[in-house]
């Protein structure tokens, strides 16, 4: 079965909120980026550099997600680049210290951080972009194994939400975290989505989850009640006996 994929996070803040203002794009949406990569895997360490005097309107948003912020004053014209070489060096020493931290996520859309992208490679570590489509440098996009553009996470979803008559609250809630994180799973591409991914993936996006909380004894009701109720598809693994989902239906 797919093994959890354990993630490292780093903000290039500056570079990011200055993207998203050239574009009009608004105020940065966190909580959409953040639940975009916890389907990816989950989130062991999180830093953002900044001037936060300048940027303090966003302070109280990252302490909330348990982002831990490194500031750079901004005294110099250096500042910048003080901010840069400060997250080359903690991800590197990270990519060292901590082996069982496969995957970096480095939000920035800035060349500078090719070298460091190319070096975390040689490490043996996927390496996620993360910028503003129209601010971004192609050569970092190009060095990276993967990277999502910020457009892509504030675009409305296709995903639909549930719509049953007759459904709880509850029942609501619970369809609707299931078919967002069986989309999750399928734009990732896996060959086969097990059961344990898909509740791996909806504790991610909500830590509280329990299945007990909704009426179910095991995740694997769960996923025969979404199934009877034609949310999926799911069959049975004739070796191990679980359950994996095949198909989402409209």
């Amino acid at each position: 079965m797919q093994e959890e994929r354990k993630m490292a996070l780093f903000f290039d803040f500056e570079n990011i909120v200055i993207g998203i203002e050239e574009a009009k794009h608004g105020k940065f949406e966190l909580g959409l980026t953040l639940q975009r990569l916890l389907e990816k895997g989950k989130i062991l360490y999180k830093r953002a550099y900044a001037n936060w005097d300048r940027y303090s309107k966003y302070r109280r948003l990252f302490h909330d997600a348990s982002i831990e912020l490194f500031d750079i004053p901004k005294s110099t014209q250096s500042g910048k680049n003080a901010a840069d070489i400060q997250m080359v060096v903690d991800a590197l020493e990270l990519s060292y210290s901590k082996e069982h931290i496969d995957v970096f996520v480095l939000a920035s859309g800035d060349s500078d951080f090719s070298p460091l992208v190319s070096k975390l490679r040689e490490n043996d570590k996927y390496v996620i972009g993360f910028g503003v489509k129209n601010s971004v440098s192609q050569l970092l996009v190009s060095n990276c194994d993967e990277f999502i553009y910020y457009e892509d996470i504030v675009r409305p979803r296709r995903t639909k939400k549930v719509r049953k008559r007759g459904l709880s609250a509850k029942k609501q809630e619970l369809y609707d975290l299931l078919m967002e994180s069986c989309a999750a799973l399928m734009r990732e591409n896996y060959d086969v989505i097990w059961g344990s991914m898909v509740k791996q993936t909806m504790k991610r996006k909500m830590p509280s989850f329990d299945e007990h909380y909704y009426g179910f004894s095991m995740f694997s009701d769960v996923l025969k009640d979404a199934a009877q109720s034609g949310l999926i598809e799911v069959e049975k693994d004739q070796r191990s006996g679980t359950l994996i989902v095949t198909n989402m239906k409209e």
